[in-house]
């Protein structure tokens, strides 16, 4: 069949009525026909009849058939490119390897001629799949394309397509933005600068924002977790299984196969850009509120499903081997992606808020701070479910939204009351509850400084003290770690001096009944130090209790003595045992007993204590160092006594008295030899060694 009576058929069917087993078909010739047309009239005839076909156009497929279309003017993009530079080849060599054609219609032109069929017989939301469809193949093919005269005409028309799309399409018509959002999403990172800057970004962030997080396209505003309970099946006693042919997890699938969540990661990163380049600051604190809602929804769902009663430890004897291996691990991975994206989003709004004077004003800012940490709150579960590892978009939003509520106690409090956990001074069982306890733990650190006394001790200890005196349990390490740093940043609060009296001696008591069992021995030697610290000088409470140093350097000293000497497992001591050597080596870092680790909590707090209390406490923590058996200990010890003397973490009148103490008054042969025999150690800059001091004798 001839080019024009295969395209005259082509029109033909484009025009019939629609059917859906056709369009493949259609697609197909239509790819063909673009490409072999050598009349710049008939391919803007065909492309506005593929703009505006019925029979392409009418099913509600979600967008499927848009990333299609959007891929037929790619694939004929590059197909065309390729024809260019074979005739250039040609004409160049004057010898061609295939036949020679007659007549060639040049890329500019073939593009110029697509470009003139997104006429006004199509919405402009087709017009931008097939001007995407452009961009993306000319950049695919050869980006510095992407500089010429022809990248700039498509570049320009697939700005003013997206504006005139965002003013002209009905605000319920969420096929028309989810096409905006697909076409954006592919074509951006393909735009200018200065294409970027014409876009209007106030009528794009709330289409960005709905196509993504609500629409039957993207996450469907967090529904799908509901819909899981329902086909959850209980096949014995203690097991379940949640089907992968059930109607919950094939929404699932489709969510992550659809073209919109499939690639959430550069989508969440245009709708970030958008949130920086809004012009009315209204619509960012709209959007932050929204995935506020949007997370509590998720999270309320999720804490009213059977997944969440099961501990992620448990689910080998909880659920079947396919909900193990199958459907699970695919909704793990779909939460999973939209808590990236929502973090990346809320990264741009919270700087977004330090950055613009109007956010601020009006008592804005603490809000949107607010919301932004309670949608972190409602996603605590994913977060934990990764094992706590931070990341640095995470880091960045959560702090930064920290710093902005607490210069605004009276908010800072009221947020606090708002998530205190719902069973206050008891450990709740669920698994959902505890991830949120451990969120209030880790946020209110936060807030010791600027909250009142009663509030520090009503909320914050409150919300603590259960988990300082509960027997060990190694998968609440976390939240045990988090309620002591919890208690010490109280402590250290200036207005709690009553309060740290009070509540002082229940804490220490906790403290070593629950190390080493319950507590690492990193968190043990931090908690302690920082205790140090607020009852020595010149804080008040040294002024009103001066033995309280004292104490308890006796009370680590007296336990050191009796400390069993056998290594502690290696789940309580790990390789990191102290700040200063986090980039130690586990081979540097021997294992390390619970004597040892007391010894070491002692000589942490050197550069802590009074003057008179460190030249006490120099001789006798060298003495204890000699009662550590093991030799590979008892050398980690003396290392680490000497890295505290000679660090830097000591001010000038310490570091007199050490030097005092380790030149003049046996420090070097106390801590080094002990009973008094030689040995190869540490020495202070300028001292003598065995063989000096002989030659000086002589």
């Amino acid at each position: 069949m001839s080019t024009d009576r295969l395209l005259a058929t082509l029109l033909r069917y484009l025009q019939s009525a629609p059917h859906q087993q056709d369009t493949r078909r259609l697609i197909g010739t239509a790819a063909s026909l673009l490409t072999s047309l050598n009349n710049p009239l008939n391919i803007t005839l065909l492309t506005s009849q593929l703009l505006s076909a019925p029979a392409l156009w009418p099913y509600p497929n979600a967008l499927t058939s848009s990333l299609t279309f959007m891929t037929l003017f790619h694939s004929a993009t590059i197909k065309c490119h390729e024809r260019d530079i074979a005739h250039d080849d040609n004409q160049q060599s004057q010898a061609s390897l295939r036949p020679h054609v007659e007549s060639h219609l040049p890329l500019h032109d073939w593009i110029q001629a697509v470009l003139k069929g997104a006429d006004q017989h199509s919405p402009p939301d087709h017009h931008l799949l097939a001007i995407a469809g452009l961009i993306v193949g000319l950049a695919t093919r050869d980006h510095e394309l992407m500089s010429t005269n022809v990248a700039y005409t498509l570049r320009s028309a697939f700005v003013k397509a997206v504006n005139l799309a965002l003013s002209e399409t009905s605000a319920a018509d969420d096929f028309a933005h989810g096409n905006i959002c697909l076409a954006l999403n592919h074509a951006f990172i393909h735009l200018s600068d200065i294409d970027r800057s014409t876009v209007d970004y106030d009528r794009l962030l709330p289409v960005l924002m709905t196509s993504t997080f609500h629409s039957p396209h993207g996450l469907r505003s967090g529904y799908f977790l509901g819909a899981a309970d329902a086909d959850l099946k209980q096949i014995s006693d203690h097991q379940f299984n949640w089907p992968s042919d059930s109607p919950s997890y094939q929404q699932i699938e489709s969510i992550l196969k659809s073209p919109l969540i499939s690639s959430l990661g550069p989508l969440s990163r245009l709708i970030a850009h958008t949130i920086d380049h809004v012009k009315d600051a209204w619509l960012v604190q709209s959007a932050v509120e929204d995935l506020s809602d949007f997370s509590k929804r998720l999270g309320t769902q999720w804490r009213q499903n059977k997944l969440s009663e099961i501990d992620a430890s448990e689910e080998t004897i909880f659920l079947h081997e396919q909900a193990q291996k199958k459907t699970v691990p695919t909704l793990w991975k779909l939460l999973r992606s939209t808590l990236f994206a929502i973090v990346i989003i809320l990264r741009s709004a919270s700087g977004r808020v330090v950055g613009n004077a109007a956010l601020a004003a009006h008592g804005n800012a603490p809000h949107v701070a607010q919301a932004i940490l309670h949608s972190l709150r409602n996603l605590s579960f994913v977060f934990s479910r990764m094992g706590n590892v931070s990341f640095s978009q995470y880091t960045f939003t959560y702090l930064t939204s920290i710093d902005i509520l607490a210069n605004y106690p009276d908010h800072s409090a009221t947020f606090l009351e708002s998530i205190t956990p719902s069973e206050l001074g008891h450990i709740p069982h669920h698994p959902f509850e505890r991830d949120l306890d451990l969120f209030f733990l880790n946020t209110a650190e936060h807030f010791a400084l600027v909250l009142s006394s009663r509030l520090n001790e009503d909320l914050l200890l409150a919300a603590a003290s259960p988990y300082l005196i509960t027997a060990g349990n190694p998968k609440l390490l976390p939240i045990f770690e988090a309620a002591h740093s919890v208690t010490l940043s109280v402590f250290s609060a200036p207005q709690n001096v009553d309060l740290t009296t009070r509540h002082l001696p229940f804490y220490v008591d906790a403290l070593f009944q629950v190390f080493p069992h319950n507590l690492s021995a990193r968190q043990f030697r931090l908690a302690f130090k920082n205790l140090i610290r607020v009852v020595s000088p010149p804080s008040r409470i040294a002024i009103a209790q001066p033995m309280l140093a004292a104490t308890l350097l006796d009370l680590v000293h007296e336990r050191a003595i009796h400390a069993p000497d056998v290594p502690l497992p290696p789940s309580h001591v790990p390789i990191s045992t102290a700040p200063e050597l986090e980039s130690a080596s586990k081979s540097a870092v021997p294992d390390l007993s619970e004597k040892a680790v007391l010894i070491l909590t002692l000589i942490d707090a050197f550069p802590c204590l009074s003057l008179a209390l460190l030249e006490e406490w120099l001789p006798l923590t060298a003495t204890a160092t000699q009662m550590v058996t093991d030799s590979a200990m008892r050398e980690f010890c003396k290392k680490h006594f000497w890295e505290v003397l000679v660090g830097g973490e000591m001010d000038p009148e310490r570091s007199q008295i050490c030097v005092r103490w380790w030149t003049s008054r046996g420090g070097r042969e106390s801590l080094l030899y002990g009973d008094g025999s030689s040995d190869d150690g540490y020495f202070m800059s300028g001292g003598l060694g065995e063989q000096e001091k002989v030659m000086a004798k002589l």
